[in-house]
């Protein structure tokens, strides 16, 4: 049966990043993450499966899932990734390989597409046998560190500093772009983990991992 914190009921995830962590120190866009994850995840758990860009059916319209761990006893788990990178560039890794990562920019985006992320989860997941993970890595700072000004911004609701909770509808832009609002229907205290720190600005990379409960475990 699928729990909270662990994937297709079968491994912790602080299990999995911990491997991904002293393989993959750092990754060269979200694909590689993605086929990353999945195979730090075979070596710790082999009994499960991993499929990749999984088609769902909901709302009379197909939406693609990054990856969909199944368990060996009927447990699944839904993870979508997101891999928001500032420019580095160097070796990593063992044996070493170069990295050239770009700047994505637009950091407030990257905010609301990970709290979609969520609630898009929240929808996929609503049998008993399967929870959900929404999976950020990023070398971002301004990510998990509170905003210093005041003033309002049009991400205000998305923020995802550590310590923040997410719950209830969150508006974009103060609502007056409603194709941004986002209802999430459970509540999500936000902790990120350090994940690898390599040599120069912008060398720390930490990670935001939201589990989604079952359906059946959610008010």
């Amino acid at each position: 049966m699928a729990t909270p914190t662990t994937i297709a009921g079968s491994v912790p995830l602080d299990r999995v990043l911990d491997l991904l962590s002293a393989q993959r120190p750092v990754f060269h866009s979200e694909a590689d993450l993605q086929h990353s994850f999945a195979l730090a995840l075979a070596e710790a758990a082999p009994g499960v499966r991993c499929r990749l860009e999984v088609p769902v059916r909901t709302d009379k319209k197909s939406e693609y899932l990054d990856l969909l761990c199944l368990g060996p006893d009927g447990a699944r788990t839904a993870v979508e990734f997101k891999y928001v990178t500032r420019s580095w560039s160097g070796p990593a890794g063992e044996p070493p390989e170069e990295y050239a990562l770009r700047k994505h920019g637009a950091f407030d985006l990257a905010r609301r597409f990970f709290v979609r992320d969520i609630a898009r989860l929240e929808r996929f997941c609503e049998d008993a046998d399967q929870n959900g993970l929404a999976l950020l890595i990023t070398n971002e700072e301004s990510l998990w560190l509170p905003r210093k000004s005041k003033s309002p911004t049009r991400d205000e609701d998305f923020r995802l500093h550590e310590g923040r909770q997410l719950s209830g509808t969150l508006l974009w832009a103060g609502g007056t772009y409603p194709p941004g609002t986002q209802v999430l229907r459970g509540t999500y205290a936000l902790g990120w983990r350090p994940y690898s720190r390599l040599g120069g600005a912008w060398g720390e990379f930490r990670c935001l991992a939201v589990f989604v409960s079952p359906g059946a475990d959610r008010a």
